[in-house]
């Protein structure tokens, strides 16, 4: 009797090991707590294989090494620096850099695992809900001031303002152990917003086209002065060579002369 009692409780102790033991997945760092972390990022190290959790304040943390994809539930507002809403629903893909493991780990214990329906790991959910996602938003509302409506939506601008935001969103990433690969902002403008930039463009062409017209015709009246100029001066008498020197000192040599040259450029060698 008391050799299967021996038994049994060395079964059970067997099964509470093996209960108390965790084996860290492939593709994945596995981040070890001791003594409940009381003393900082000492009581962290980086394990691998079967570990044991028996001990009271250990805990097995399963970083996944693997690419992550985040991108906002919905759309946020954003203010441009003329005070113009407009929209972005952030997506991001981003992976944990290896060596930097107990840096995630330990600046984000805190957080509770996330319930997710889609097998994503709960840890990394709950730092983009959490942690993520709220700085980005914090990032692209501040850097979004910087920049005038007519500009982002100006050729080009959109993709100007979105690497900027991709930069600083890299930078962030960094400095919390993670390696962002991709970020796009989904910049959205409503109609009515389009309708007056559209509008304030259209005004500013057609005053480009009138600025034009209006140098052409001051070319135009300056060069019926020159030619009536020199209609006075021929019947003084002076030389071709007299108009020659006195339209040299006048021109400023950058200025095209429209319409046939004066007769009196013609001079022959």
């Amino acid at each position: 009797m008391k050799k299967l009692i021996s038994l049994m409780l060395v079964f059970m102790t067997l099964l509470f090991v093996l209960v108390s033991c965790e084996r860290v997945a492939p593709n994945y760092a596995g981040v070890l707590m001791e003594n409940y972390g009381k003393q900082g990022k000492e009581d962290f190290k980086v394990v691998s294989g079967r570990v044991s959790t028996w001990d009271g304040g250990t805990e097995l943390f399963q970083v996944p090494l693997f690419d992550q994809r985040g991108e906002f539930s919905a759309p946020v507002t954003l203010k441009a620096a003329d005070n113009t809403e407009f929209s972005a629903r952030p997506s991001y893909s981003y992976k944990v850099i290896k060596s930097r493991a107990i840096d995630v780990v330990f600046d984000n214990k805190h957080i509770d695992k996330a319930e997710t329906e889609t097998g994503k790991d709960g840890f990394m959910q709950s730092l983009e809900d959490n942690i993520l996602e709220p700085r980005i938003y914090d990032l692209i509302k501040e850097e979004s001031r910087k920049y005038k409506t007519d500009s982002l939506m100006a050729d080009g601008g959109s993709l100007v303002f979105e690497k900027r935001l991709e930069q600083i969103v890299e930078k962030e990433f960094e400095k919390r152990g993670l390696q962002l690969l991709t970020f796009s902002a989904q910049l959205e403008f409503s109609d009515k917003v389009k309708e007056k930039i559209d509008s304030r463009n259209e005004e500013n062409t057609n005053i480009s086209v009138l600025d034009q017209q209006i140098e052409e015709q001051k070319k135009l009246n300056e060069l019926e002065q020159l030619k009536t100029e020199q209609a006075i001066i021929r019947s003084r008498g002076l030389t071709k060579e007299i108009l020659y020197k006195q339209f040299i000192d006048r021109w400023d040599g950058k200025t095209p002369l429209y319409g046939i040259a004066p007769e009196f450029l013609k001079i022959a060698k």
